[in-house]
């Protein structure tokens, strides 16, 4: 291997490890505020990726029919909930953001998609189309389970994930797809050839990561999420809706999701399940972090991603199980740093 791989595969792996970051800080988020482990982040990269190509071929995605069905469902919930006597507000609410929006997504998507508008209005769609899924599948699955214990909310989130790729699988086919690239063009630098949209992932990510720092630093929602991560109890005597923070922090994990899929999109060829293995290893790289550590996270995602590159040019094989086996190390260091606490006597 001379410089000029090695810094070729260097490349690669920081543009993969951008998305990782991105996935990896949707993670932690969401188990800091929630507890959940959100095994189908993948699907919301995965969702965006395709349905961001099916847009620019003139195709409406089938995740727009997914949306106006899980609007309706967390409406349907919610009267059952307030067992058929809502009140006039929430009733206005729920019209509103769980049928009127999602219907009228889908008549923009199905009336804007065949005239093929260009790459920034299919970004615009996508986002529209994937950002609310994470807030209504916490409604539907999540939020009636906020009290059980983290196994039980992993079991959810593991039957999320199968719901949404047999879904996957009806929506986009067993072809893969690949979006065509924002901005064209290439240079070199340093004896290798960047190509725009590689700047344009990287660029991208790190814009969104700051953006995230800026909302938890400088805004009141930002904080009321710090607040529900480090005390739960705490924050709800002092008045912050825990089921409006889960919310919030779906809400965010499926726009960060949706974000990495249009990012990636252009970059390789995604399939139907390829957002279980990218989610899994920013799962690798939020473990790294204790699903508790942003900046380590970010950077496990970046070491990640430079670790499968190098692994695909040494042994494609067997790249995926170089990948994984970073966790072992890490999970066998906490263990050994972790104190040790007695299991409690049954009475």
């Amino acid at each position: 291997m001379d410089g000029s791989i090695a810094l070729s595969l260097v490349q690669d792996g920081l543009v993969n490890g951008a998305i990782y970051a991105l996935v990896a800080v949707a993670l932690v988020l969401v188990f800091a505020v929630t507890r959940v482990i959100l095994v189908p982040q993948g699907e919301f990269v995965a969702f965006a990726a395709l349905g961001y190509a099916q847009l620019q071929g003139g195709t409406r995605p089938g995740t727009a029919g997914l949306l106006v069905a899980l609007g309706a469902a967390a409406f349907l919930l919610d009267l059952i909930r307030a067992r058929g006597r809502p009140g006039f507000a929430l009733l206005l609410r729920g019209l509103g953001t769980d049928i009127a929006f999602p219907a009228a997504v889908y008549v923009l998507v199905d009336r804007v998609a065949p005239l093929r508008p260009g790459w920034g209005a299919d970004a615009l769609l996508t986002l529209l189309l994937v950002a609310p899924l994470g807030p209504y599948l916490y409604r539907l699955a999540f939020r009636p389970l906020a009290d059980s214990s983290v196994l039980v909310l992993l079991i959810a989130a593991v039957g999320v994930h199968l719901a949404l790729t047999v879904l996957g699988l009806g929506f986009f086919g067993p072809e893969g797809f690949r979006a065509d690239a924002a901005f064209g063009g290439s240079f070199a630098l340093g004896g290798t050839i960047v190509q725009a949209q590689q700047i344009l992932v990287v660029a991208a990510a790190l814009i969104s990561m700051g953006a995230l720092w800026l909302l938890f630093e400088r805004t009141l929602v930002g904080k009321a999420l710090r607040a529900v991560a480090v005390n739960r109890t705490g924050a709800r005597l002092v008045g912050i809706p825990i089921a409006l923070s889960g919310e919030a922090a779906f809400a965010l994990a499926s726009l960060i999701g949706a974000i990495s899929g249009i990012l990636i999109a252009p970059v390789t060829m995604l399939y139907f399940d390829s957002g279980f293995l990218i989610g899994l290893k920013g799962f690798v790289a939020a473990i790294t972090g204790g699903l508790a550590d942003y900046p380590l996270a970010v950077a496990a995602s970046f070491g990640v991603g430079i670790v499968q590159s190098f692994a695909a040019f040494w042994t494609s094989t067997f790249m995926e199980v170089v990948v994984f086996m970073l966790v072992v190390p890490v999970l066998l260091l906490r263990s050994l740093r972790a104190p040790s606490v007695e299991e409690e006597e049954e009475a």
